[in-house]
């Protein structure tokens, strides 16, 4: 998982393929790191990632703005070297991080922004399948419904880090896709956020942005960072791309009888990604083959529904049976932690009082 200031970011990247200009791929550039060679290194490898934008298309006015004055982060390339690895130490309690993640700001800021929503923005749940109550949500957890987006300069963040050569090709292609939205007319003023390079309200990176970012109220423009119903149309699409169900839980609070947990159903499949994160879950079980084993929902949720079962802080503890939607969060910040909260401050939005 990717943090930046609290805000977590864990993105789907489908199809990065080595990049390669004028026969040189990129991915063979030599690992050029920045703790031993001086700016003149970042800026001939900077020049190759123009040639790149430059192949795909990205006018010479926007890549000369762009990479003028560039150079490295070294605070990027700390906080990049400073992310836990999959095998790092077991996480702290869920409920610090829930505690800090659903508190009373959020709630109330969530059920306001969820009436204003429901009356202006109702139809996006309609088009895309998605509830309100999770897109905003999402928007609490990346940014405090925009109270916050970073302010880290894109270009010199992804710059540096595609540079730095740790994730080279995931970073070197976000960096094109950066100067591509600046060629669609987006203000380099606008593209700050995140050090890891994600911005906006939603926090997507430039490629999802291209991808998959709405125009929600037919004005022309995809803001993500102003527009309340271009950020959750943008997020409602991310979310039905990801494969999202309408009209199915994300998942619900679950009580378990004497000596039942997610071990006694473990699951003996290997995750092809994040696979700490799915390890901690149980195998998949009908809701209705659940109850046979001494698991009763204490929500609603269909007897033919497949369920995984998750007990973040180990036997005796609160317990939940999780849905395909569920997958569907991890898909947007692989951390149960993280898909967990979103569910259960989507679950406090939707409760007006």
């Amino acid at each position: 998982m990717w943090h930046n200031g609290g805000m977590g970011l864990t993105f789907r990247l489908k199809g990065l393929a080595a990049l390669a200009v004028g026969g040189l791929a990129l991915a063979s550039w030599p690992a050029v790191r920045a703790q031993t060679e001086p700016d003149a290194g970042f800026a001939g490898y900077v020049q190759l990632l123009a040639a790149r934008a430059r192949a795909e298309g990205v006018s010479e006015g926007t890549i000369a703005r762009m990479t003028a004055g560039l150079t490295p982060n070294p605070r990027v390339i700390a906080l990049d070297r400073a992310q836990p690895e999959s095998n790092s130490a077991a996480p702290p309690p869920f409920d610090a991080y829930r505690r800090d993640h659903i508190d009373a700001v959020r709630i109330t800021r969530g059920r306001r922004l969820y009436t204003e929503a429901e009356a202006m923005d109702g139809a996006i749940e309609q088009r895309y399948g998605v509830p309100l109550s999770i897109l905003l949500s999402i928007w609490g957890n990346e940014t405090a419904f925009g109270s916050y987006r970073g302010d880290f300069d894109l270009a010199r963040s992804l710059a540096t880090l595609a540079w730095d050569g740790r994730r080279r090709e995931l970073f070197a292609g976000e960096f094109v896709a950066l100067l591509k939205i600046a060629d669609q007319g987006v203000p380099r003023e606008e593209l700050v956020g995140s050090w890891a390079g994600a911005f906006g309200n939603p926090q997507f990176l430039p490629s999802q942005y291209l991808r998959l970012a709405q125009d929600g109220d037919g004005d022309g423009r995809r803001d993500i960072w102003h527009n309340r119903a271009d950020t959750l149309a943008s997020i409602a699409n991310y979310f039905r791309d990801a494969g999202w169900r309408p009209g199915l839980p994300w998942g619900v609070r679950a009580a378990l009888a004497e000596g039942v947990g997610p071990g006694s159903a473990a699951s003996g499949l290997s995750a092809p990604s994040c696979q700490r994160v799915h390890a901690r879950r149980s195998r998949w079980l009908t809701v209705r083959e659940w109850r046979a084993r001494g698991v009763q929902p204490l929500g609603a949720i269909g007897d033919d529904v497949l369920a995984s079962l998750i007990q973040p802080d180990g036997p005796g503890r609160a317990a939940w049976l999780l849905t395909g939607n569920y997958r569907v969060i991890l898909e947007y910040n692989c951390s149960n932690y993280y898909a967990l909260s979103v569910g259960l401050l989507a679950d406090e939005i939707a409760r007006q009082p």
